[in-house]
């Protein structure tokens, strides 16, 4: 006898009409195919958080964007192999010269799709690597934030965020920068001059297509305004999944030094450019959510925290200096942590307090929400929203309590807190040491990206600068 639903027809209708979405092309593919486009561009990060990209022809294209196991396009896995002056590692094990330098396989992730106002709208999209059987390829960034992501998701959480940059922007090329070897560019206003609407109007043209051009590129600014320093931006990229959001972080970094070219602007999001001005930050505002609502505020706590927000905080805090190098990941990180200088340089938290690490914004419960404050503009924003992410979660899993009380003022209340320690090597040792990082980023990453840190510290130790000449050389 047949089953009801067989004799009503109704299991052959919903097994057509499955069949009909899966042979239906994503939206985006079918955008770019009746665009008429012949060439589409597409990027991945490397481990620096620099953007590596190239055109593909659109057939190749078409052939890559399938599903795995035919999709995805081969890339060169020297991304992961050499620094972000392209020289080589000699100290890692996932790839390197004992290698050859293979390609990985990277994978078009279509939701990303999105067109490039200031490159004749050629469509675009961000990529990651997969191994061939499909799984994430272990050094990844974009896979490592997803691994936390996903994490996070069999907790029944959803975490939001949006990130901040400040930058300073100066009046070179690649090829003036270059003549100058590295010494005294020149920003492209002078003086301290933060909110300033009258240097908002010195660079007009770049100012608005920052605002426009971004936003078309699908990277809303929710405000843009001069900051303290000679030539400094700050931008707040409008709040999202934490995935979109670490995906906008990176594509503002790399678009606003694509539109800067157009003005002659070279945008540095160099985390200290010279010691006398403040450094540039990578503030991330951060909240989790069930889908429905906010879950870090409660009404009837004094604060409007609730529990979960609390244990959240309280994990960042203890996995701090932990994590440290995937928020500080340059020699050049450090030179940001000053006592005064407005980078916070201890794990502190406080209410709405913008000297601690972590700012707790508590107020209605579409706001509330919390600002890690210490990373850098240098970050890799995958990373660091992989790192914020994971140590807050770390602290629901284990249900840490906030044991500690809000800094006032500028570290009152926090004097026998520890500091941040002053140098890339100290964090790599702890971070690479870190049974909490490993459980979360994996062995492989962990050893791979502590291995660059490595290197980066070996290239500063036989670098010589521009301070030791001015020091010793005429004198010593």
């Amino acid at each position: 006898m047949a089953s009801k639903a067989s004799s009503s027809g109704k299991a052959p209708a919903r097994a057509r009409a499955s069949a009909q979405r899966q042979a239906e092309p994503h939206p985006a593919l079918a955008s770019v195919a009746k665009s008429g486009t012949g060439k589409v561009k597409v990027a991945v990060s490397d481990i620096d958080g620099i953007l590596r990209g190239k055109y593909l022809h659109v057939d190749k294209f078409m052939g890559a964007a399938q599903p795995h196991p035919a999709g995805g396009f081969g890339f060169c896995d020297v991304v992961f192999g050499w620094d972000a002056q392209d020289q080589c590692y000699d100290n890692t094990t996932v790839t390197g010269w004992q290698h050859g330098f293979p390609d990985a396989l990277a994978r078009i992730d279509l939701d990303t799709a999105r067109r490039v106002p200031w490159d004749n709208n050629v469509p675009f999209f961000l990529g990651e690597f997969v191994n061939a059987d499909g799984s994430a390829y272990p050094v990844c960034p974009r896979q490592t934030l997803k691994r936390v992501l996903a994490r996070a998701q069999k907790l029944g959480l959803q975490p939001m965020a949006g990130m901040e940059f400040e930058w300073f922007n100066f009046a070179e090329t690649p090829q003036s920068w270059a003549g100058k070897r590295g010494v005294g560019p020149e920003p492209i206003t002078p003086g301290m001059f933060g909110y300033s609407l009258l240097r908002m109007g010195d660079q007009r043209g770049f100012f608005n297509a920052l605002m426009d051009e971004m936003a078309a590129f699908g990277v809303p600014i929710e405000g843009l305004h001069t900051e303290t320093g000679p030539g400094v931006y700050e931008v707040a990229i409008a709040f999202s999944g934490a995935l979109e959001a670490a995906d906008r972080a990176i594509l503002f970094k790399t678009g606003a030094k694509e539109i800067g070219k157009r003005f002659g602007i070279m945008p540095s999001f160099m985390a200290k450019w010279a010691q006398q001005y403040p450094g540039c930050s990578g503030h991330i505002h951060q909240s989790l959510s069930d889908g429905k609502k906010n879950l870090f505020f409660d009404a009837r706590s004094d604060r409007a925290m609730s529990p979960l927000f609390e244990s959240y905080l309280a994990g960042q805090i203890a996995c701090l200096m932990e994590f440290a190098p995937m928020f500080w990941p340059t020699i050049n990180s450090y030179k940001r942590l000053v006592d005064g200088f407005w980078a916070p340089v201890k794990p502190t938290w406080g209410i709405d307090n913008r000297t601690a690490s972590f700012r707790v914004i508590a107020a209605s419960a579409k706001s509330t929400r919390l600002e890690t404050r210490c990373p850098g503009a240098d970050v890799n924003p995958y990373l660091a929203m992989a790192a914020v992410i994971a140590a807050g979660l770390h602290g629901v899993e284990k249900g840490l309590k906030l044991t500690t009380a809000p800094i006032r003022g500028t570290n009152e209340g926090a004097e026998n807190v520890p500091r941040a320690p002053r140098t890339l090597i100290e964090t790599t040792t702890a971070f690479e040491r870190s049974d909490i990082a490993r459980d979360w980023f994996g062995d492989a990453f962990v050893d791979h990206f502590a291995a660059t840190r490595r290197w980066e510290w070996r290239q500063w130790l036989d670098g010589v600068t521009d301070w030791e000449l001015k020091r010793y050389f005429e004198i010593i």
